[in-house]
């Protein structure tokens, strides 16, 4: 066990926590793209507990209450929910 090889006094696990990403190729050529999401988060008042990333993803873990209204707030700020514009 982990717990026992590192010595630790106790380990602690949280079930009820979401995992929401942003993802695309062209995220490492646009700034801004990781403040425009946190402040869509804040704006519904939703607390980011963690924060990863790479150079085509944004990840943050939100209470899984939060998990419908993240993605569909992330859908509004970066238009998603609008039809593609035709040439």
């Amino acid at each position: 066990m982990v717990k026992s090889a590192i010595g630790a006094r106790e380990v602690l696990g949280d079930d009820k926590i979401a995992k929401v990403s942003i993802v695309g190729v062209g995220m490492r050529n646009h700034a801004g793209i990781a403040g425009k999401m946190f402040k869509a988060l804040a704006g519904e008042n939703i607390n980011i507990q963690m924060i990863s990333t790479s150079e085509i993803k944004i990840s943050v873990i939100v209470d899984d209450k939060y998990m419908e209204l993240a993605v569909r707030t992330l859908h509004q700020a970066f238009e998603l929910d609008k039809a593609p514009e035709t040439a």
